[in-house]
C-alpha cells in the first residue's frame, strides 16, 4: 500500500480529531448516557474517513485509534476477549465501512460494533448477573450508548462526506 503525503497528512488529521472528540465525549458529561458508555462522537472521524481515504487506510487508523484509547486512559479491560472484541474489533471495523456502497456502511459498522460490545458484556455482566441475564444487562447497557451513537452517524457522516467531497471538487 503506497500513502502520499497528502494521505498520511489526513491520516494524522483523522486520528487527532478522534483523539479529541472521544477524549471530549469521556470528560464533558452531556456525552455520557444513563446507563453507561458515552456518545460515541470520536467513531465520526473514523467513519468519514473509511469513505474519504481507502478501507486500507482507514482500517489503520482505526487500529491506531485503539492505541490512542490507551494512551489517553479511556480504556477500561477486565478480560482478554473483552479486550478483543470491545477494541480490537469494535474499532476496526469502522475502518470497512467504507467498502459499503452509499452510508450503509455507518450502520454495518456500528451494529457489528454493537454486537462486539453484547457479546463482550455478556462475559463481563456474567461474573456479577449471575444467572439472571447477563444478556438484558448488556444489551441495555451498550444498546443505551450504541444506538444514539448510530444515530449521530447516520445524520453528520453523510452531511461531512459530501462537504469534503464538493472541497476536492472545487480546489482540484
Amino acid at each position: 500500500m503506497k500513502i502520499s503525503v497528502r494521505e498520511l497528512a489526513y491520516m494524522a488529521l483523522y486520528l487527532a480529531l478522534f483523539a479529541v472528540m472521544d477524549y471530549a465525549a469521556n470528560i464533558l458529561p452531556f456525552f455520557k448516557m444513563p446507563y453507561g458508555g458515552t456518545l460515541g462522537i470520536g467513531t465520526l472521524a473514523l467513519l468519514v474517513a473509511a469513505y474519504h481515504l481507502c478501507w486500507k487506510k482507514a482500517v489503520l487508523i482505526a487500529l491506531a485509534s485503539i492505541l490512542l484509547q490507551f494512551i489517553t486512559g479511556a480504556m477500561y479491560i477486565y478480560h482478554p476477549i473483552q479486550f478483543v472484541l470491545d477494541y480490537g474489533l469494535a474499532f476496526a471495523i469502522y475502518g470497512f465501512a467504507g467498502i459499503f456502497p452509499k452510508y450503509s456502511g455507518v450502520v454495518v459498522a456500528n451494529t457489528v460494533r454493537f454486537i462486539c460490545h453484547v457479546i463482550s458484556g455478556v462475559v463481563f455482566f456474567a461474573q456479577f448477573a449471575g444467572e439472571e441475564g447477563p444478556l438484558l444487562y448488556s444489551l441495555a447497557y451498550n444498546g443505551g450508548y450504541m444506538f444514539p451513537t448510530m444515530i449521530l452517524a447516520i445524520i453528520v457522516v453523510p452531511i461531512i462526506d459530501k462537504r469534503i467531497k464538493t472541497t476536492q471538487k472545487t480546489s482540484s
